[in-house]
C-alpha cells in the first residue's frame, strides 16, 4: 500500500505574515497630543458611566429570572400555548430585552462622541 503524502494548504496572506515575521518590541499607543488626549480620556469615562448601568440591567436580567422561578414556582404549571410560561420567560425575554439594552447603549455612546 503506498502512502498519499498530505499537502499543507494555507492563505497566502498567512505565508505573506510567516514571511514578514513578528514585529519586535512592544507595541505602543500612538502618542495624541495634549487637548485630544484630555477628550479621548473623557470620552472614555463618558462612556464607561454609560455602560455601567446597562451592564447592571443585563446583570440583573440574566441573574434575576432564576430568582423569579424560585420566588414563583407556580410559573411551571401556567401555560401559554401549551408552552410553561416559565421556559417563554426563560427563553423569549432575554433576547429582546439585551437587544434593546445594546441599542440604548449604543444610541447613549453615540451621543456622548457627537457631544465631544
Amino acid at each position: 500500500m503506498t502512502r498519499v503524502r498530505r499537502v499543507a494548504v494555507s492563505s497566502p496572506q498567512t505565508r505573506l505574515a510567516h514571511a514578514r515575521g513578528r514585529a519586535r518590541g512592544r507595541w505602543r499607543v500612538p502618542a495624541l497630543d495634549p487637548g485630544d488626549a484630555e477628550r479621548a480620556a473623557a470620552l472614555y469615562r463618558r462612556q464607561r458611566a454609560i455602560g455601567l448601568p446597562v451592564l447592571l440591567a443585563l446583570a440583573g436580567l440574566l441573574l434575576g429570572l432564576p430568582l423569579v422561578f424560585t420566588a414563583w414556582p407556580a410559573l411551571d404549571t401556567v401555560r401559554l400555548l401549551g408552552v410553561p410560561v416559565s421556559w417563554l420567560l426563560l427563553a423569549v425575554l432575554p433576547y429582546p430585552a439585551m437587544a434593546l439594552l445594546a441599542f440604548a447603549q449604543l444610541r447613549a455612546a453615540e451621543r456622548a462622541e457627537r457631544r465631544r
